[in-house]
């Protein structure tokens, strides 16, 4: 599928990965003007008819929409999570059958895996098991979309793909501590230590569990890739391949931000899952694609990023 010519739906295109797809859309050639960004304001992708409005005369439809959030999140509020996310998939998957689009990109998440999947994390085992339990909601309800997707492919022909990425981070992230994933969130701690002069930060859980993450450029690039050249019912996992702990990450956020303080470890709150690690050989096999920024590289990116904003919004904050 050539993607310069087409009409292309983005849904969460304004936010974290969305952002970043639309501008390598551009930068690949795309016309602005081929661009549709629908902003939640003006679009509640949980009513049908708003649905029905978005994917209207669209090629292609990349979904990446959705509400998310850390371990706290998850654990608050697991009924919206399950809801939203469900009932999003669904309506905007059905309405672009009935639409015509071309072809529909399904963003799932990691989430969707057995709590205790085999590392590396198969395709073929994301139905060995129960996700995690403080995001098993979450999980559940984007791997509908894989359900949803194989079964359009079967009765109508539709060509759905799915794709599983694992923990994004990168410029632009959330970094809202009642919301965000566990770096930007370790992020904001650290320099928030550092710049109130604190010895220590406090962090959830062991540190003890690992998790592998995936700088959001080339995220952007994979999930292009596979708009382009991937047309099968199977899901793909898309990631770096490459596995650290939770404690190895802090440890390496402090000395990026030179920052000498103590990591505490809050033990009465959850680990979460005990090990993320994907299998990436599909994709590469299928699109060609592979991750190819290093971690400790795109971490600087992502810290320094988060610096320029925190110094950007303290000098409008002396304007006002």
């Amino acid at each position: 599928m050539n993607l310069t010519d087409k009409k292309i739906l983005v849904t969460g295109g304004g936010g974290f990965v969305g952002s970043h797809l639309i501008k390598k859309l551009l930068e690949r050639g795309g016309s602005s003007e081929n661009l549709s960004i629908p902003k939640h304001s003006d679009y509640d992708l949980r009513k049908w008819e708003d649905c029905e409005k978005v994917v209207e005369g669209q090629d292609l439809v990349i979904h990446l929409a959705a509400k998310v959030g850390g371990i706290g999140l998850n654990k608050e509020r697991p009924g919206e999570l399950f809801y939203d996310n469900l009932i999003m998939g669904a309506h905007l998957m059905e309405a672009a059958r009935r639409a015509k689009v071309e072809k529909f990109v399904a963003v799932a998440t990691i989430c969707s895996y057995p709590k205790f999947t085999p590392v590396p994390f198969k395709e073929d085992d994301l139905w060995n098991g129960y996700p995690e339990e403080t995001n098993a909601p979450y999980g559940l309800a984007k791997k509908m979309l894989l359900v949803q997707a194989q079964a359009y492919r079967e009765q109508y022909g539709f060509n759905v793909i799915t794709l599983f990425p694992v923990n994004m981070y990168g410029e632009g992230d959330n970094f809202d501590l009642e919301t965000s994933h566990v770096t930007p969130a370790i992020i904001r701690k650290v320099i928030e230590a550092q710049k109130s002069g604190s010895n220590f930060v406090e962090l959830w859980g062991t540190g003890k569990p690992t998790r592998e993450f995936f700088y959001v450029e080339d995220a952007a690039e994979g999930i292009i890739l596979a708009a382009e050249k991937y047309d099968k019912p199977e899901p793909v996992n898309l990631g770096s391949g490459k596995e650290i702990s939770i404690k190895d990450l802090a440890e390496l956020i402090c000395r990026l931000s030179n920052y000498e303080g103590e990591i505490r470890w809050d033990t009465s709150k959850p680990d979460g899952q005990p090990r993320r690690l994907l299998d990436i050989s599909r994709a590469e096999k299928e699109f060609g694609f592979k991750a190819r920024t290093p971690f400790e590289e795109g971490l600087k990116k992502t810290i320094d990023w988060y610096l320029s904003k925190c110094a950007l919004d303290a000098a409008l904050q002396g304007k006002n």
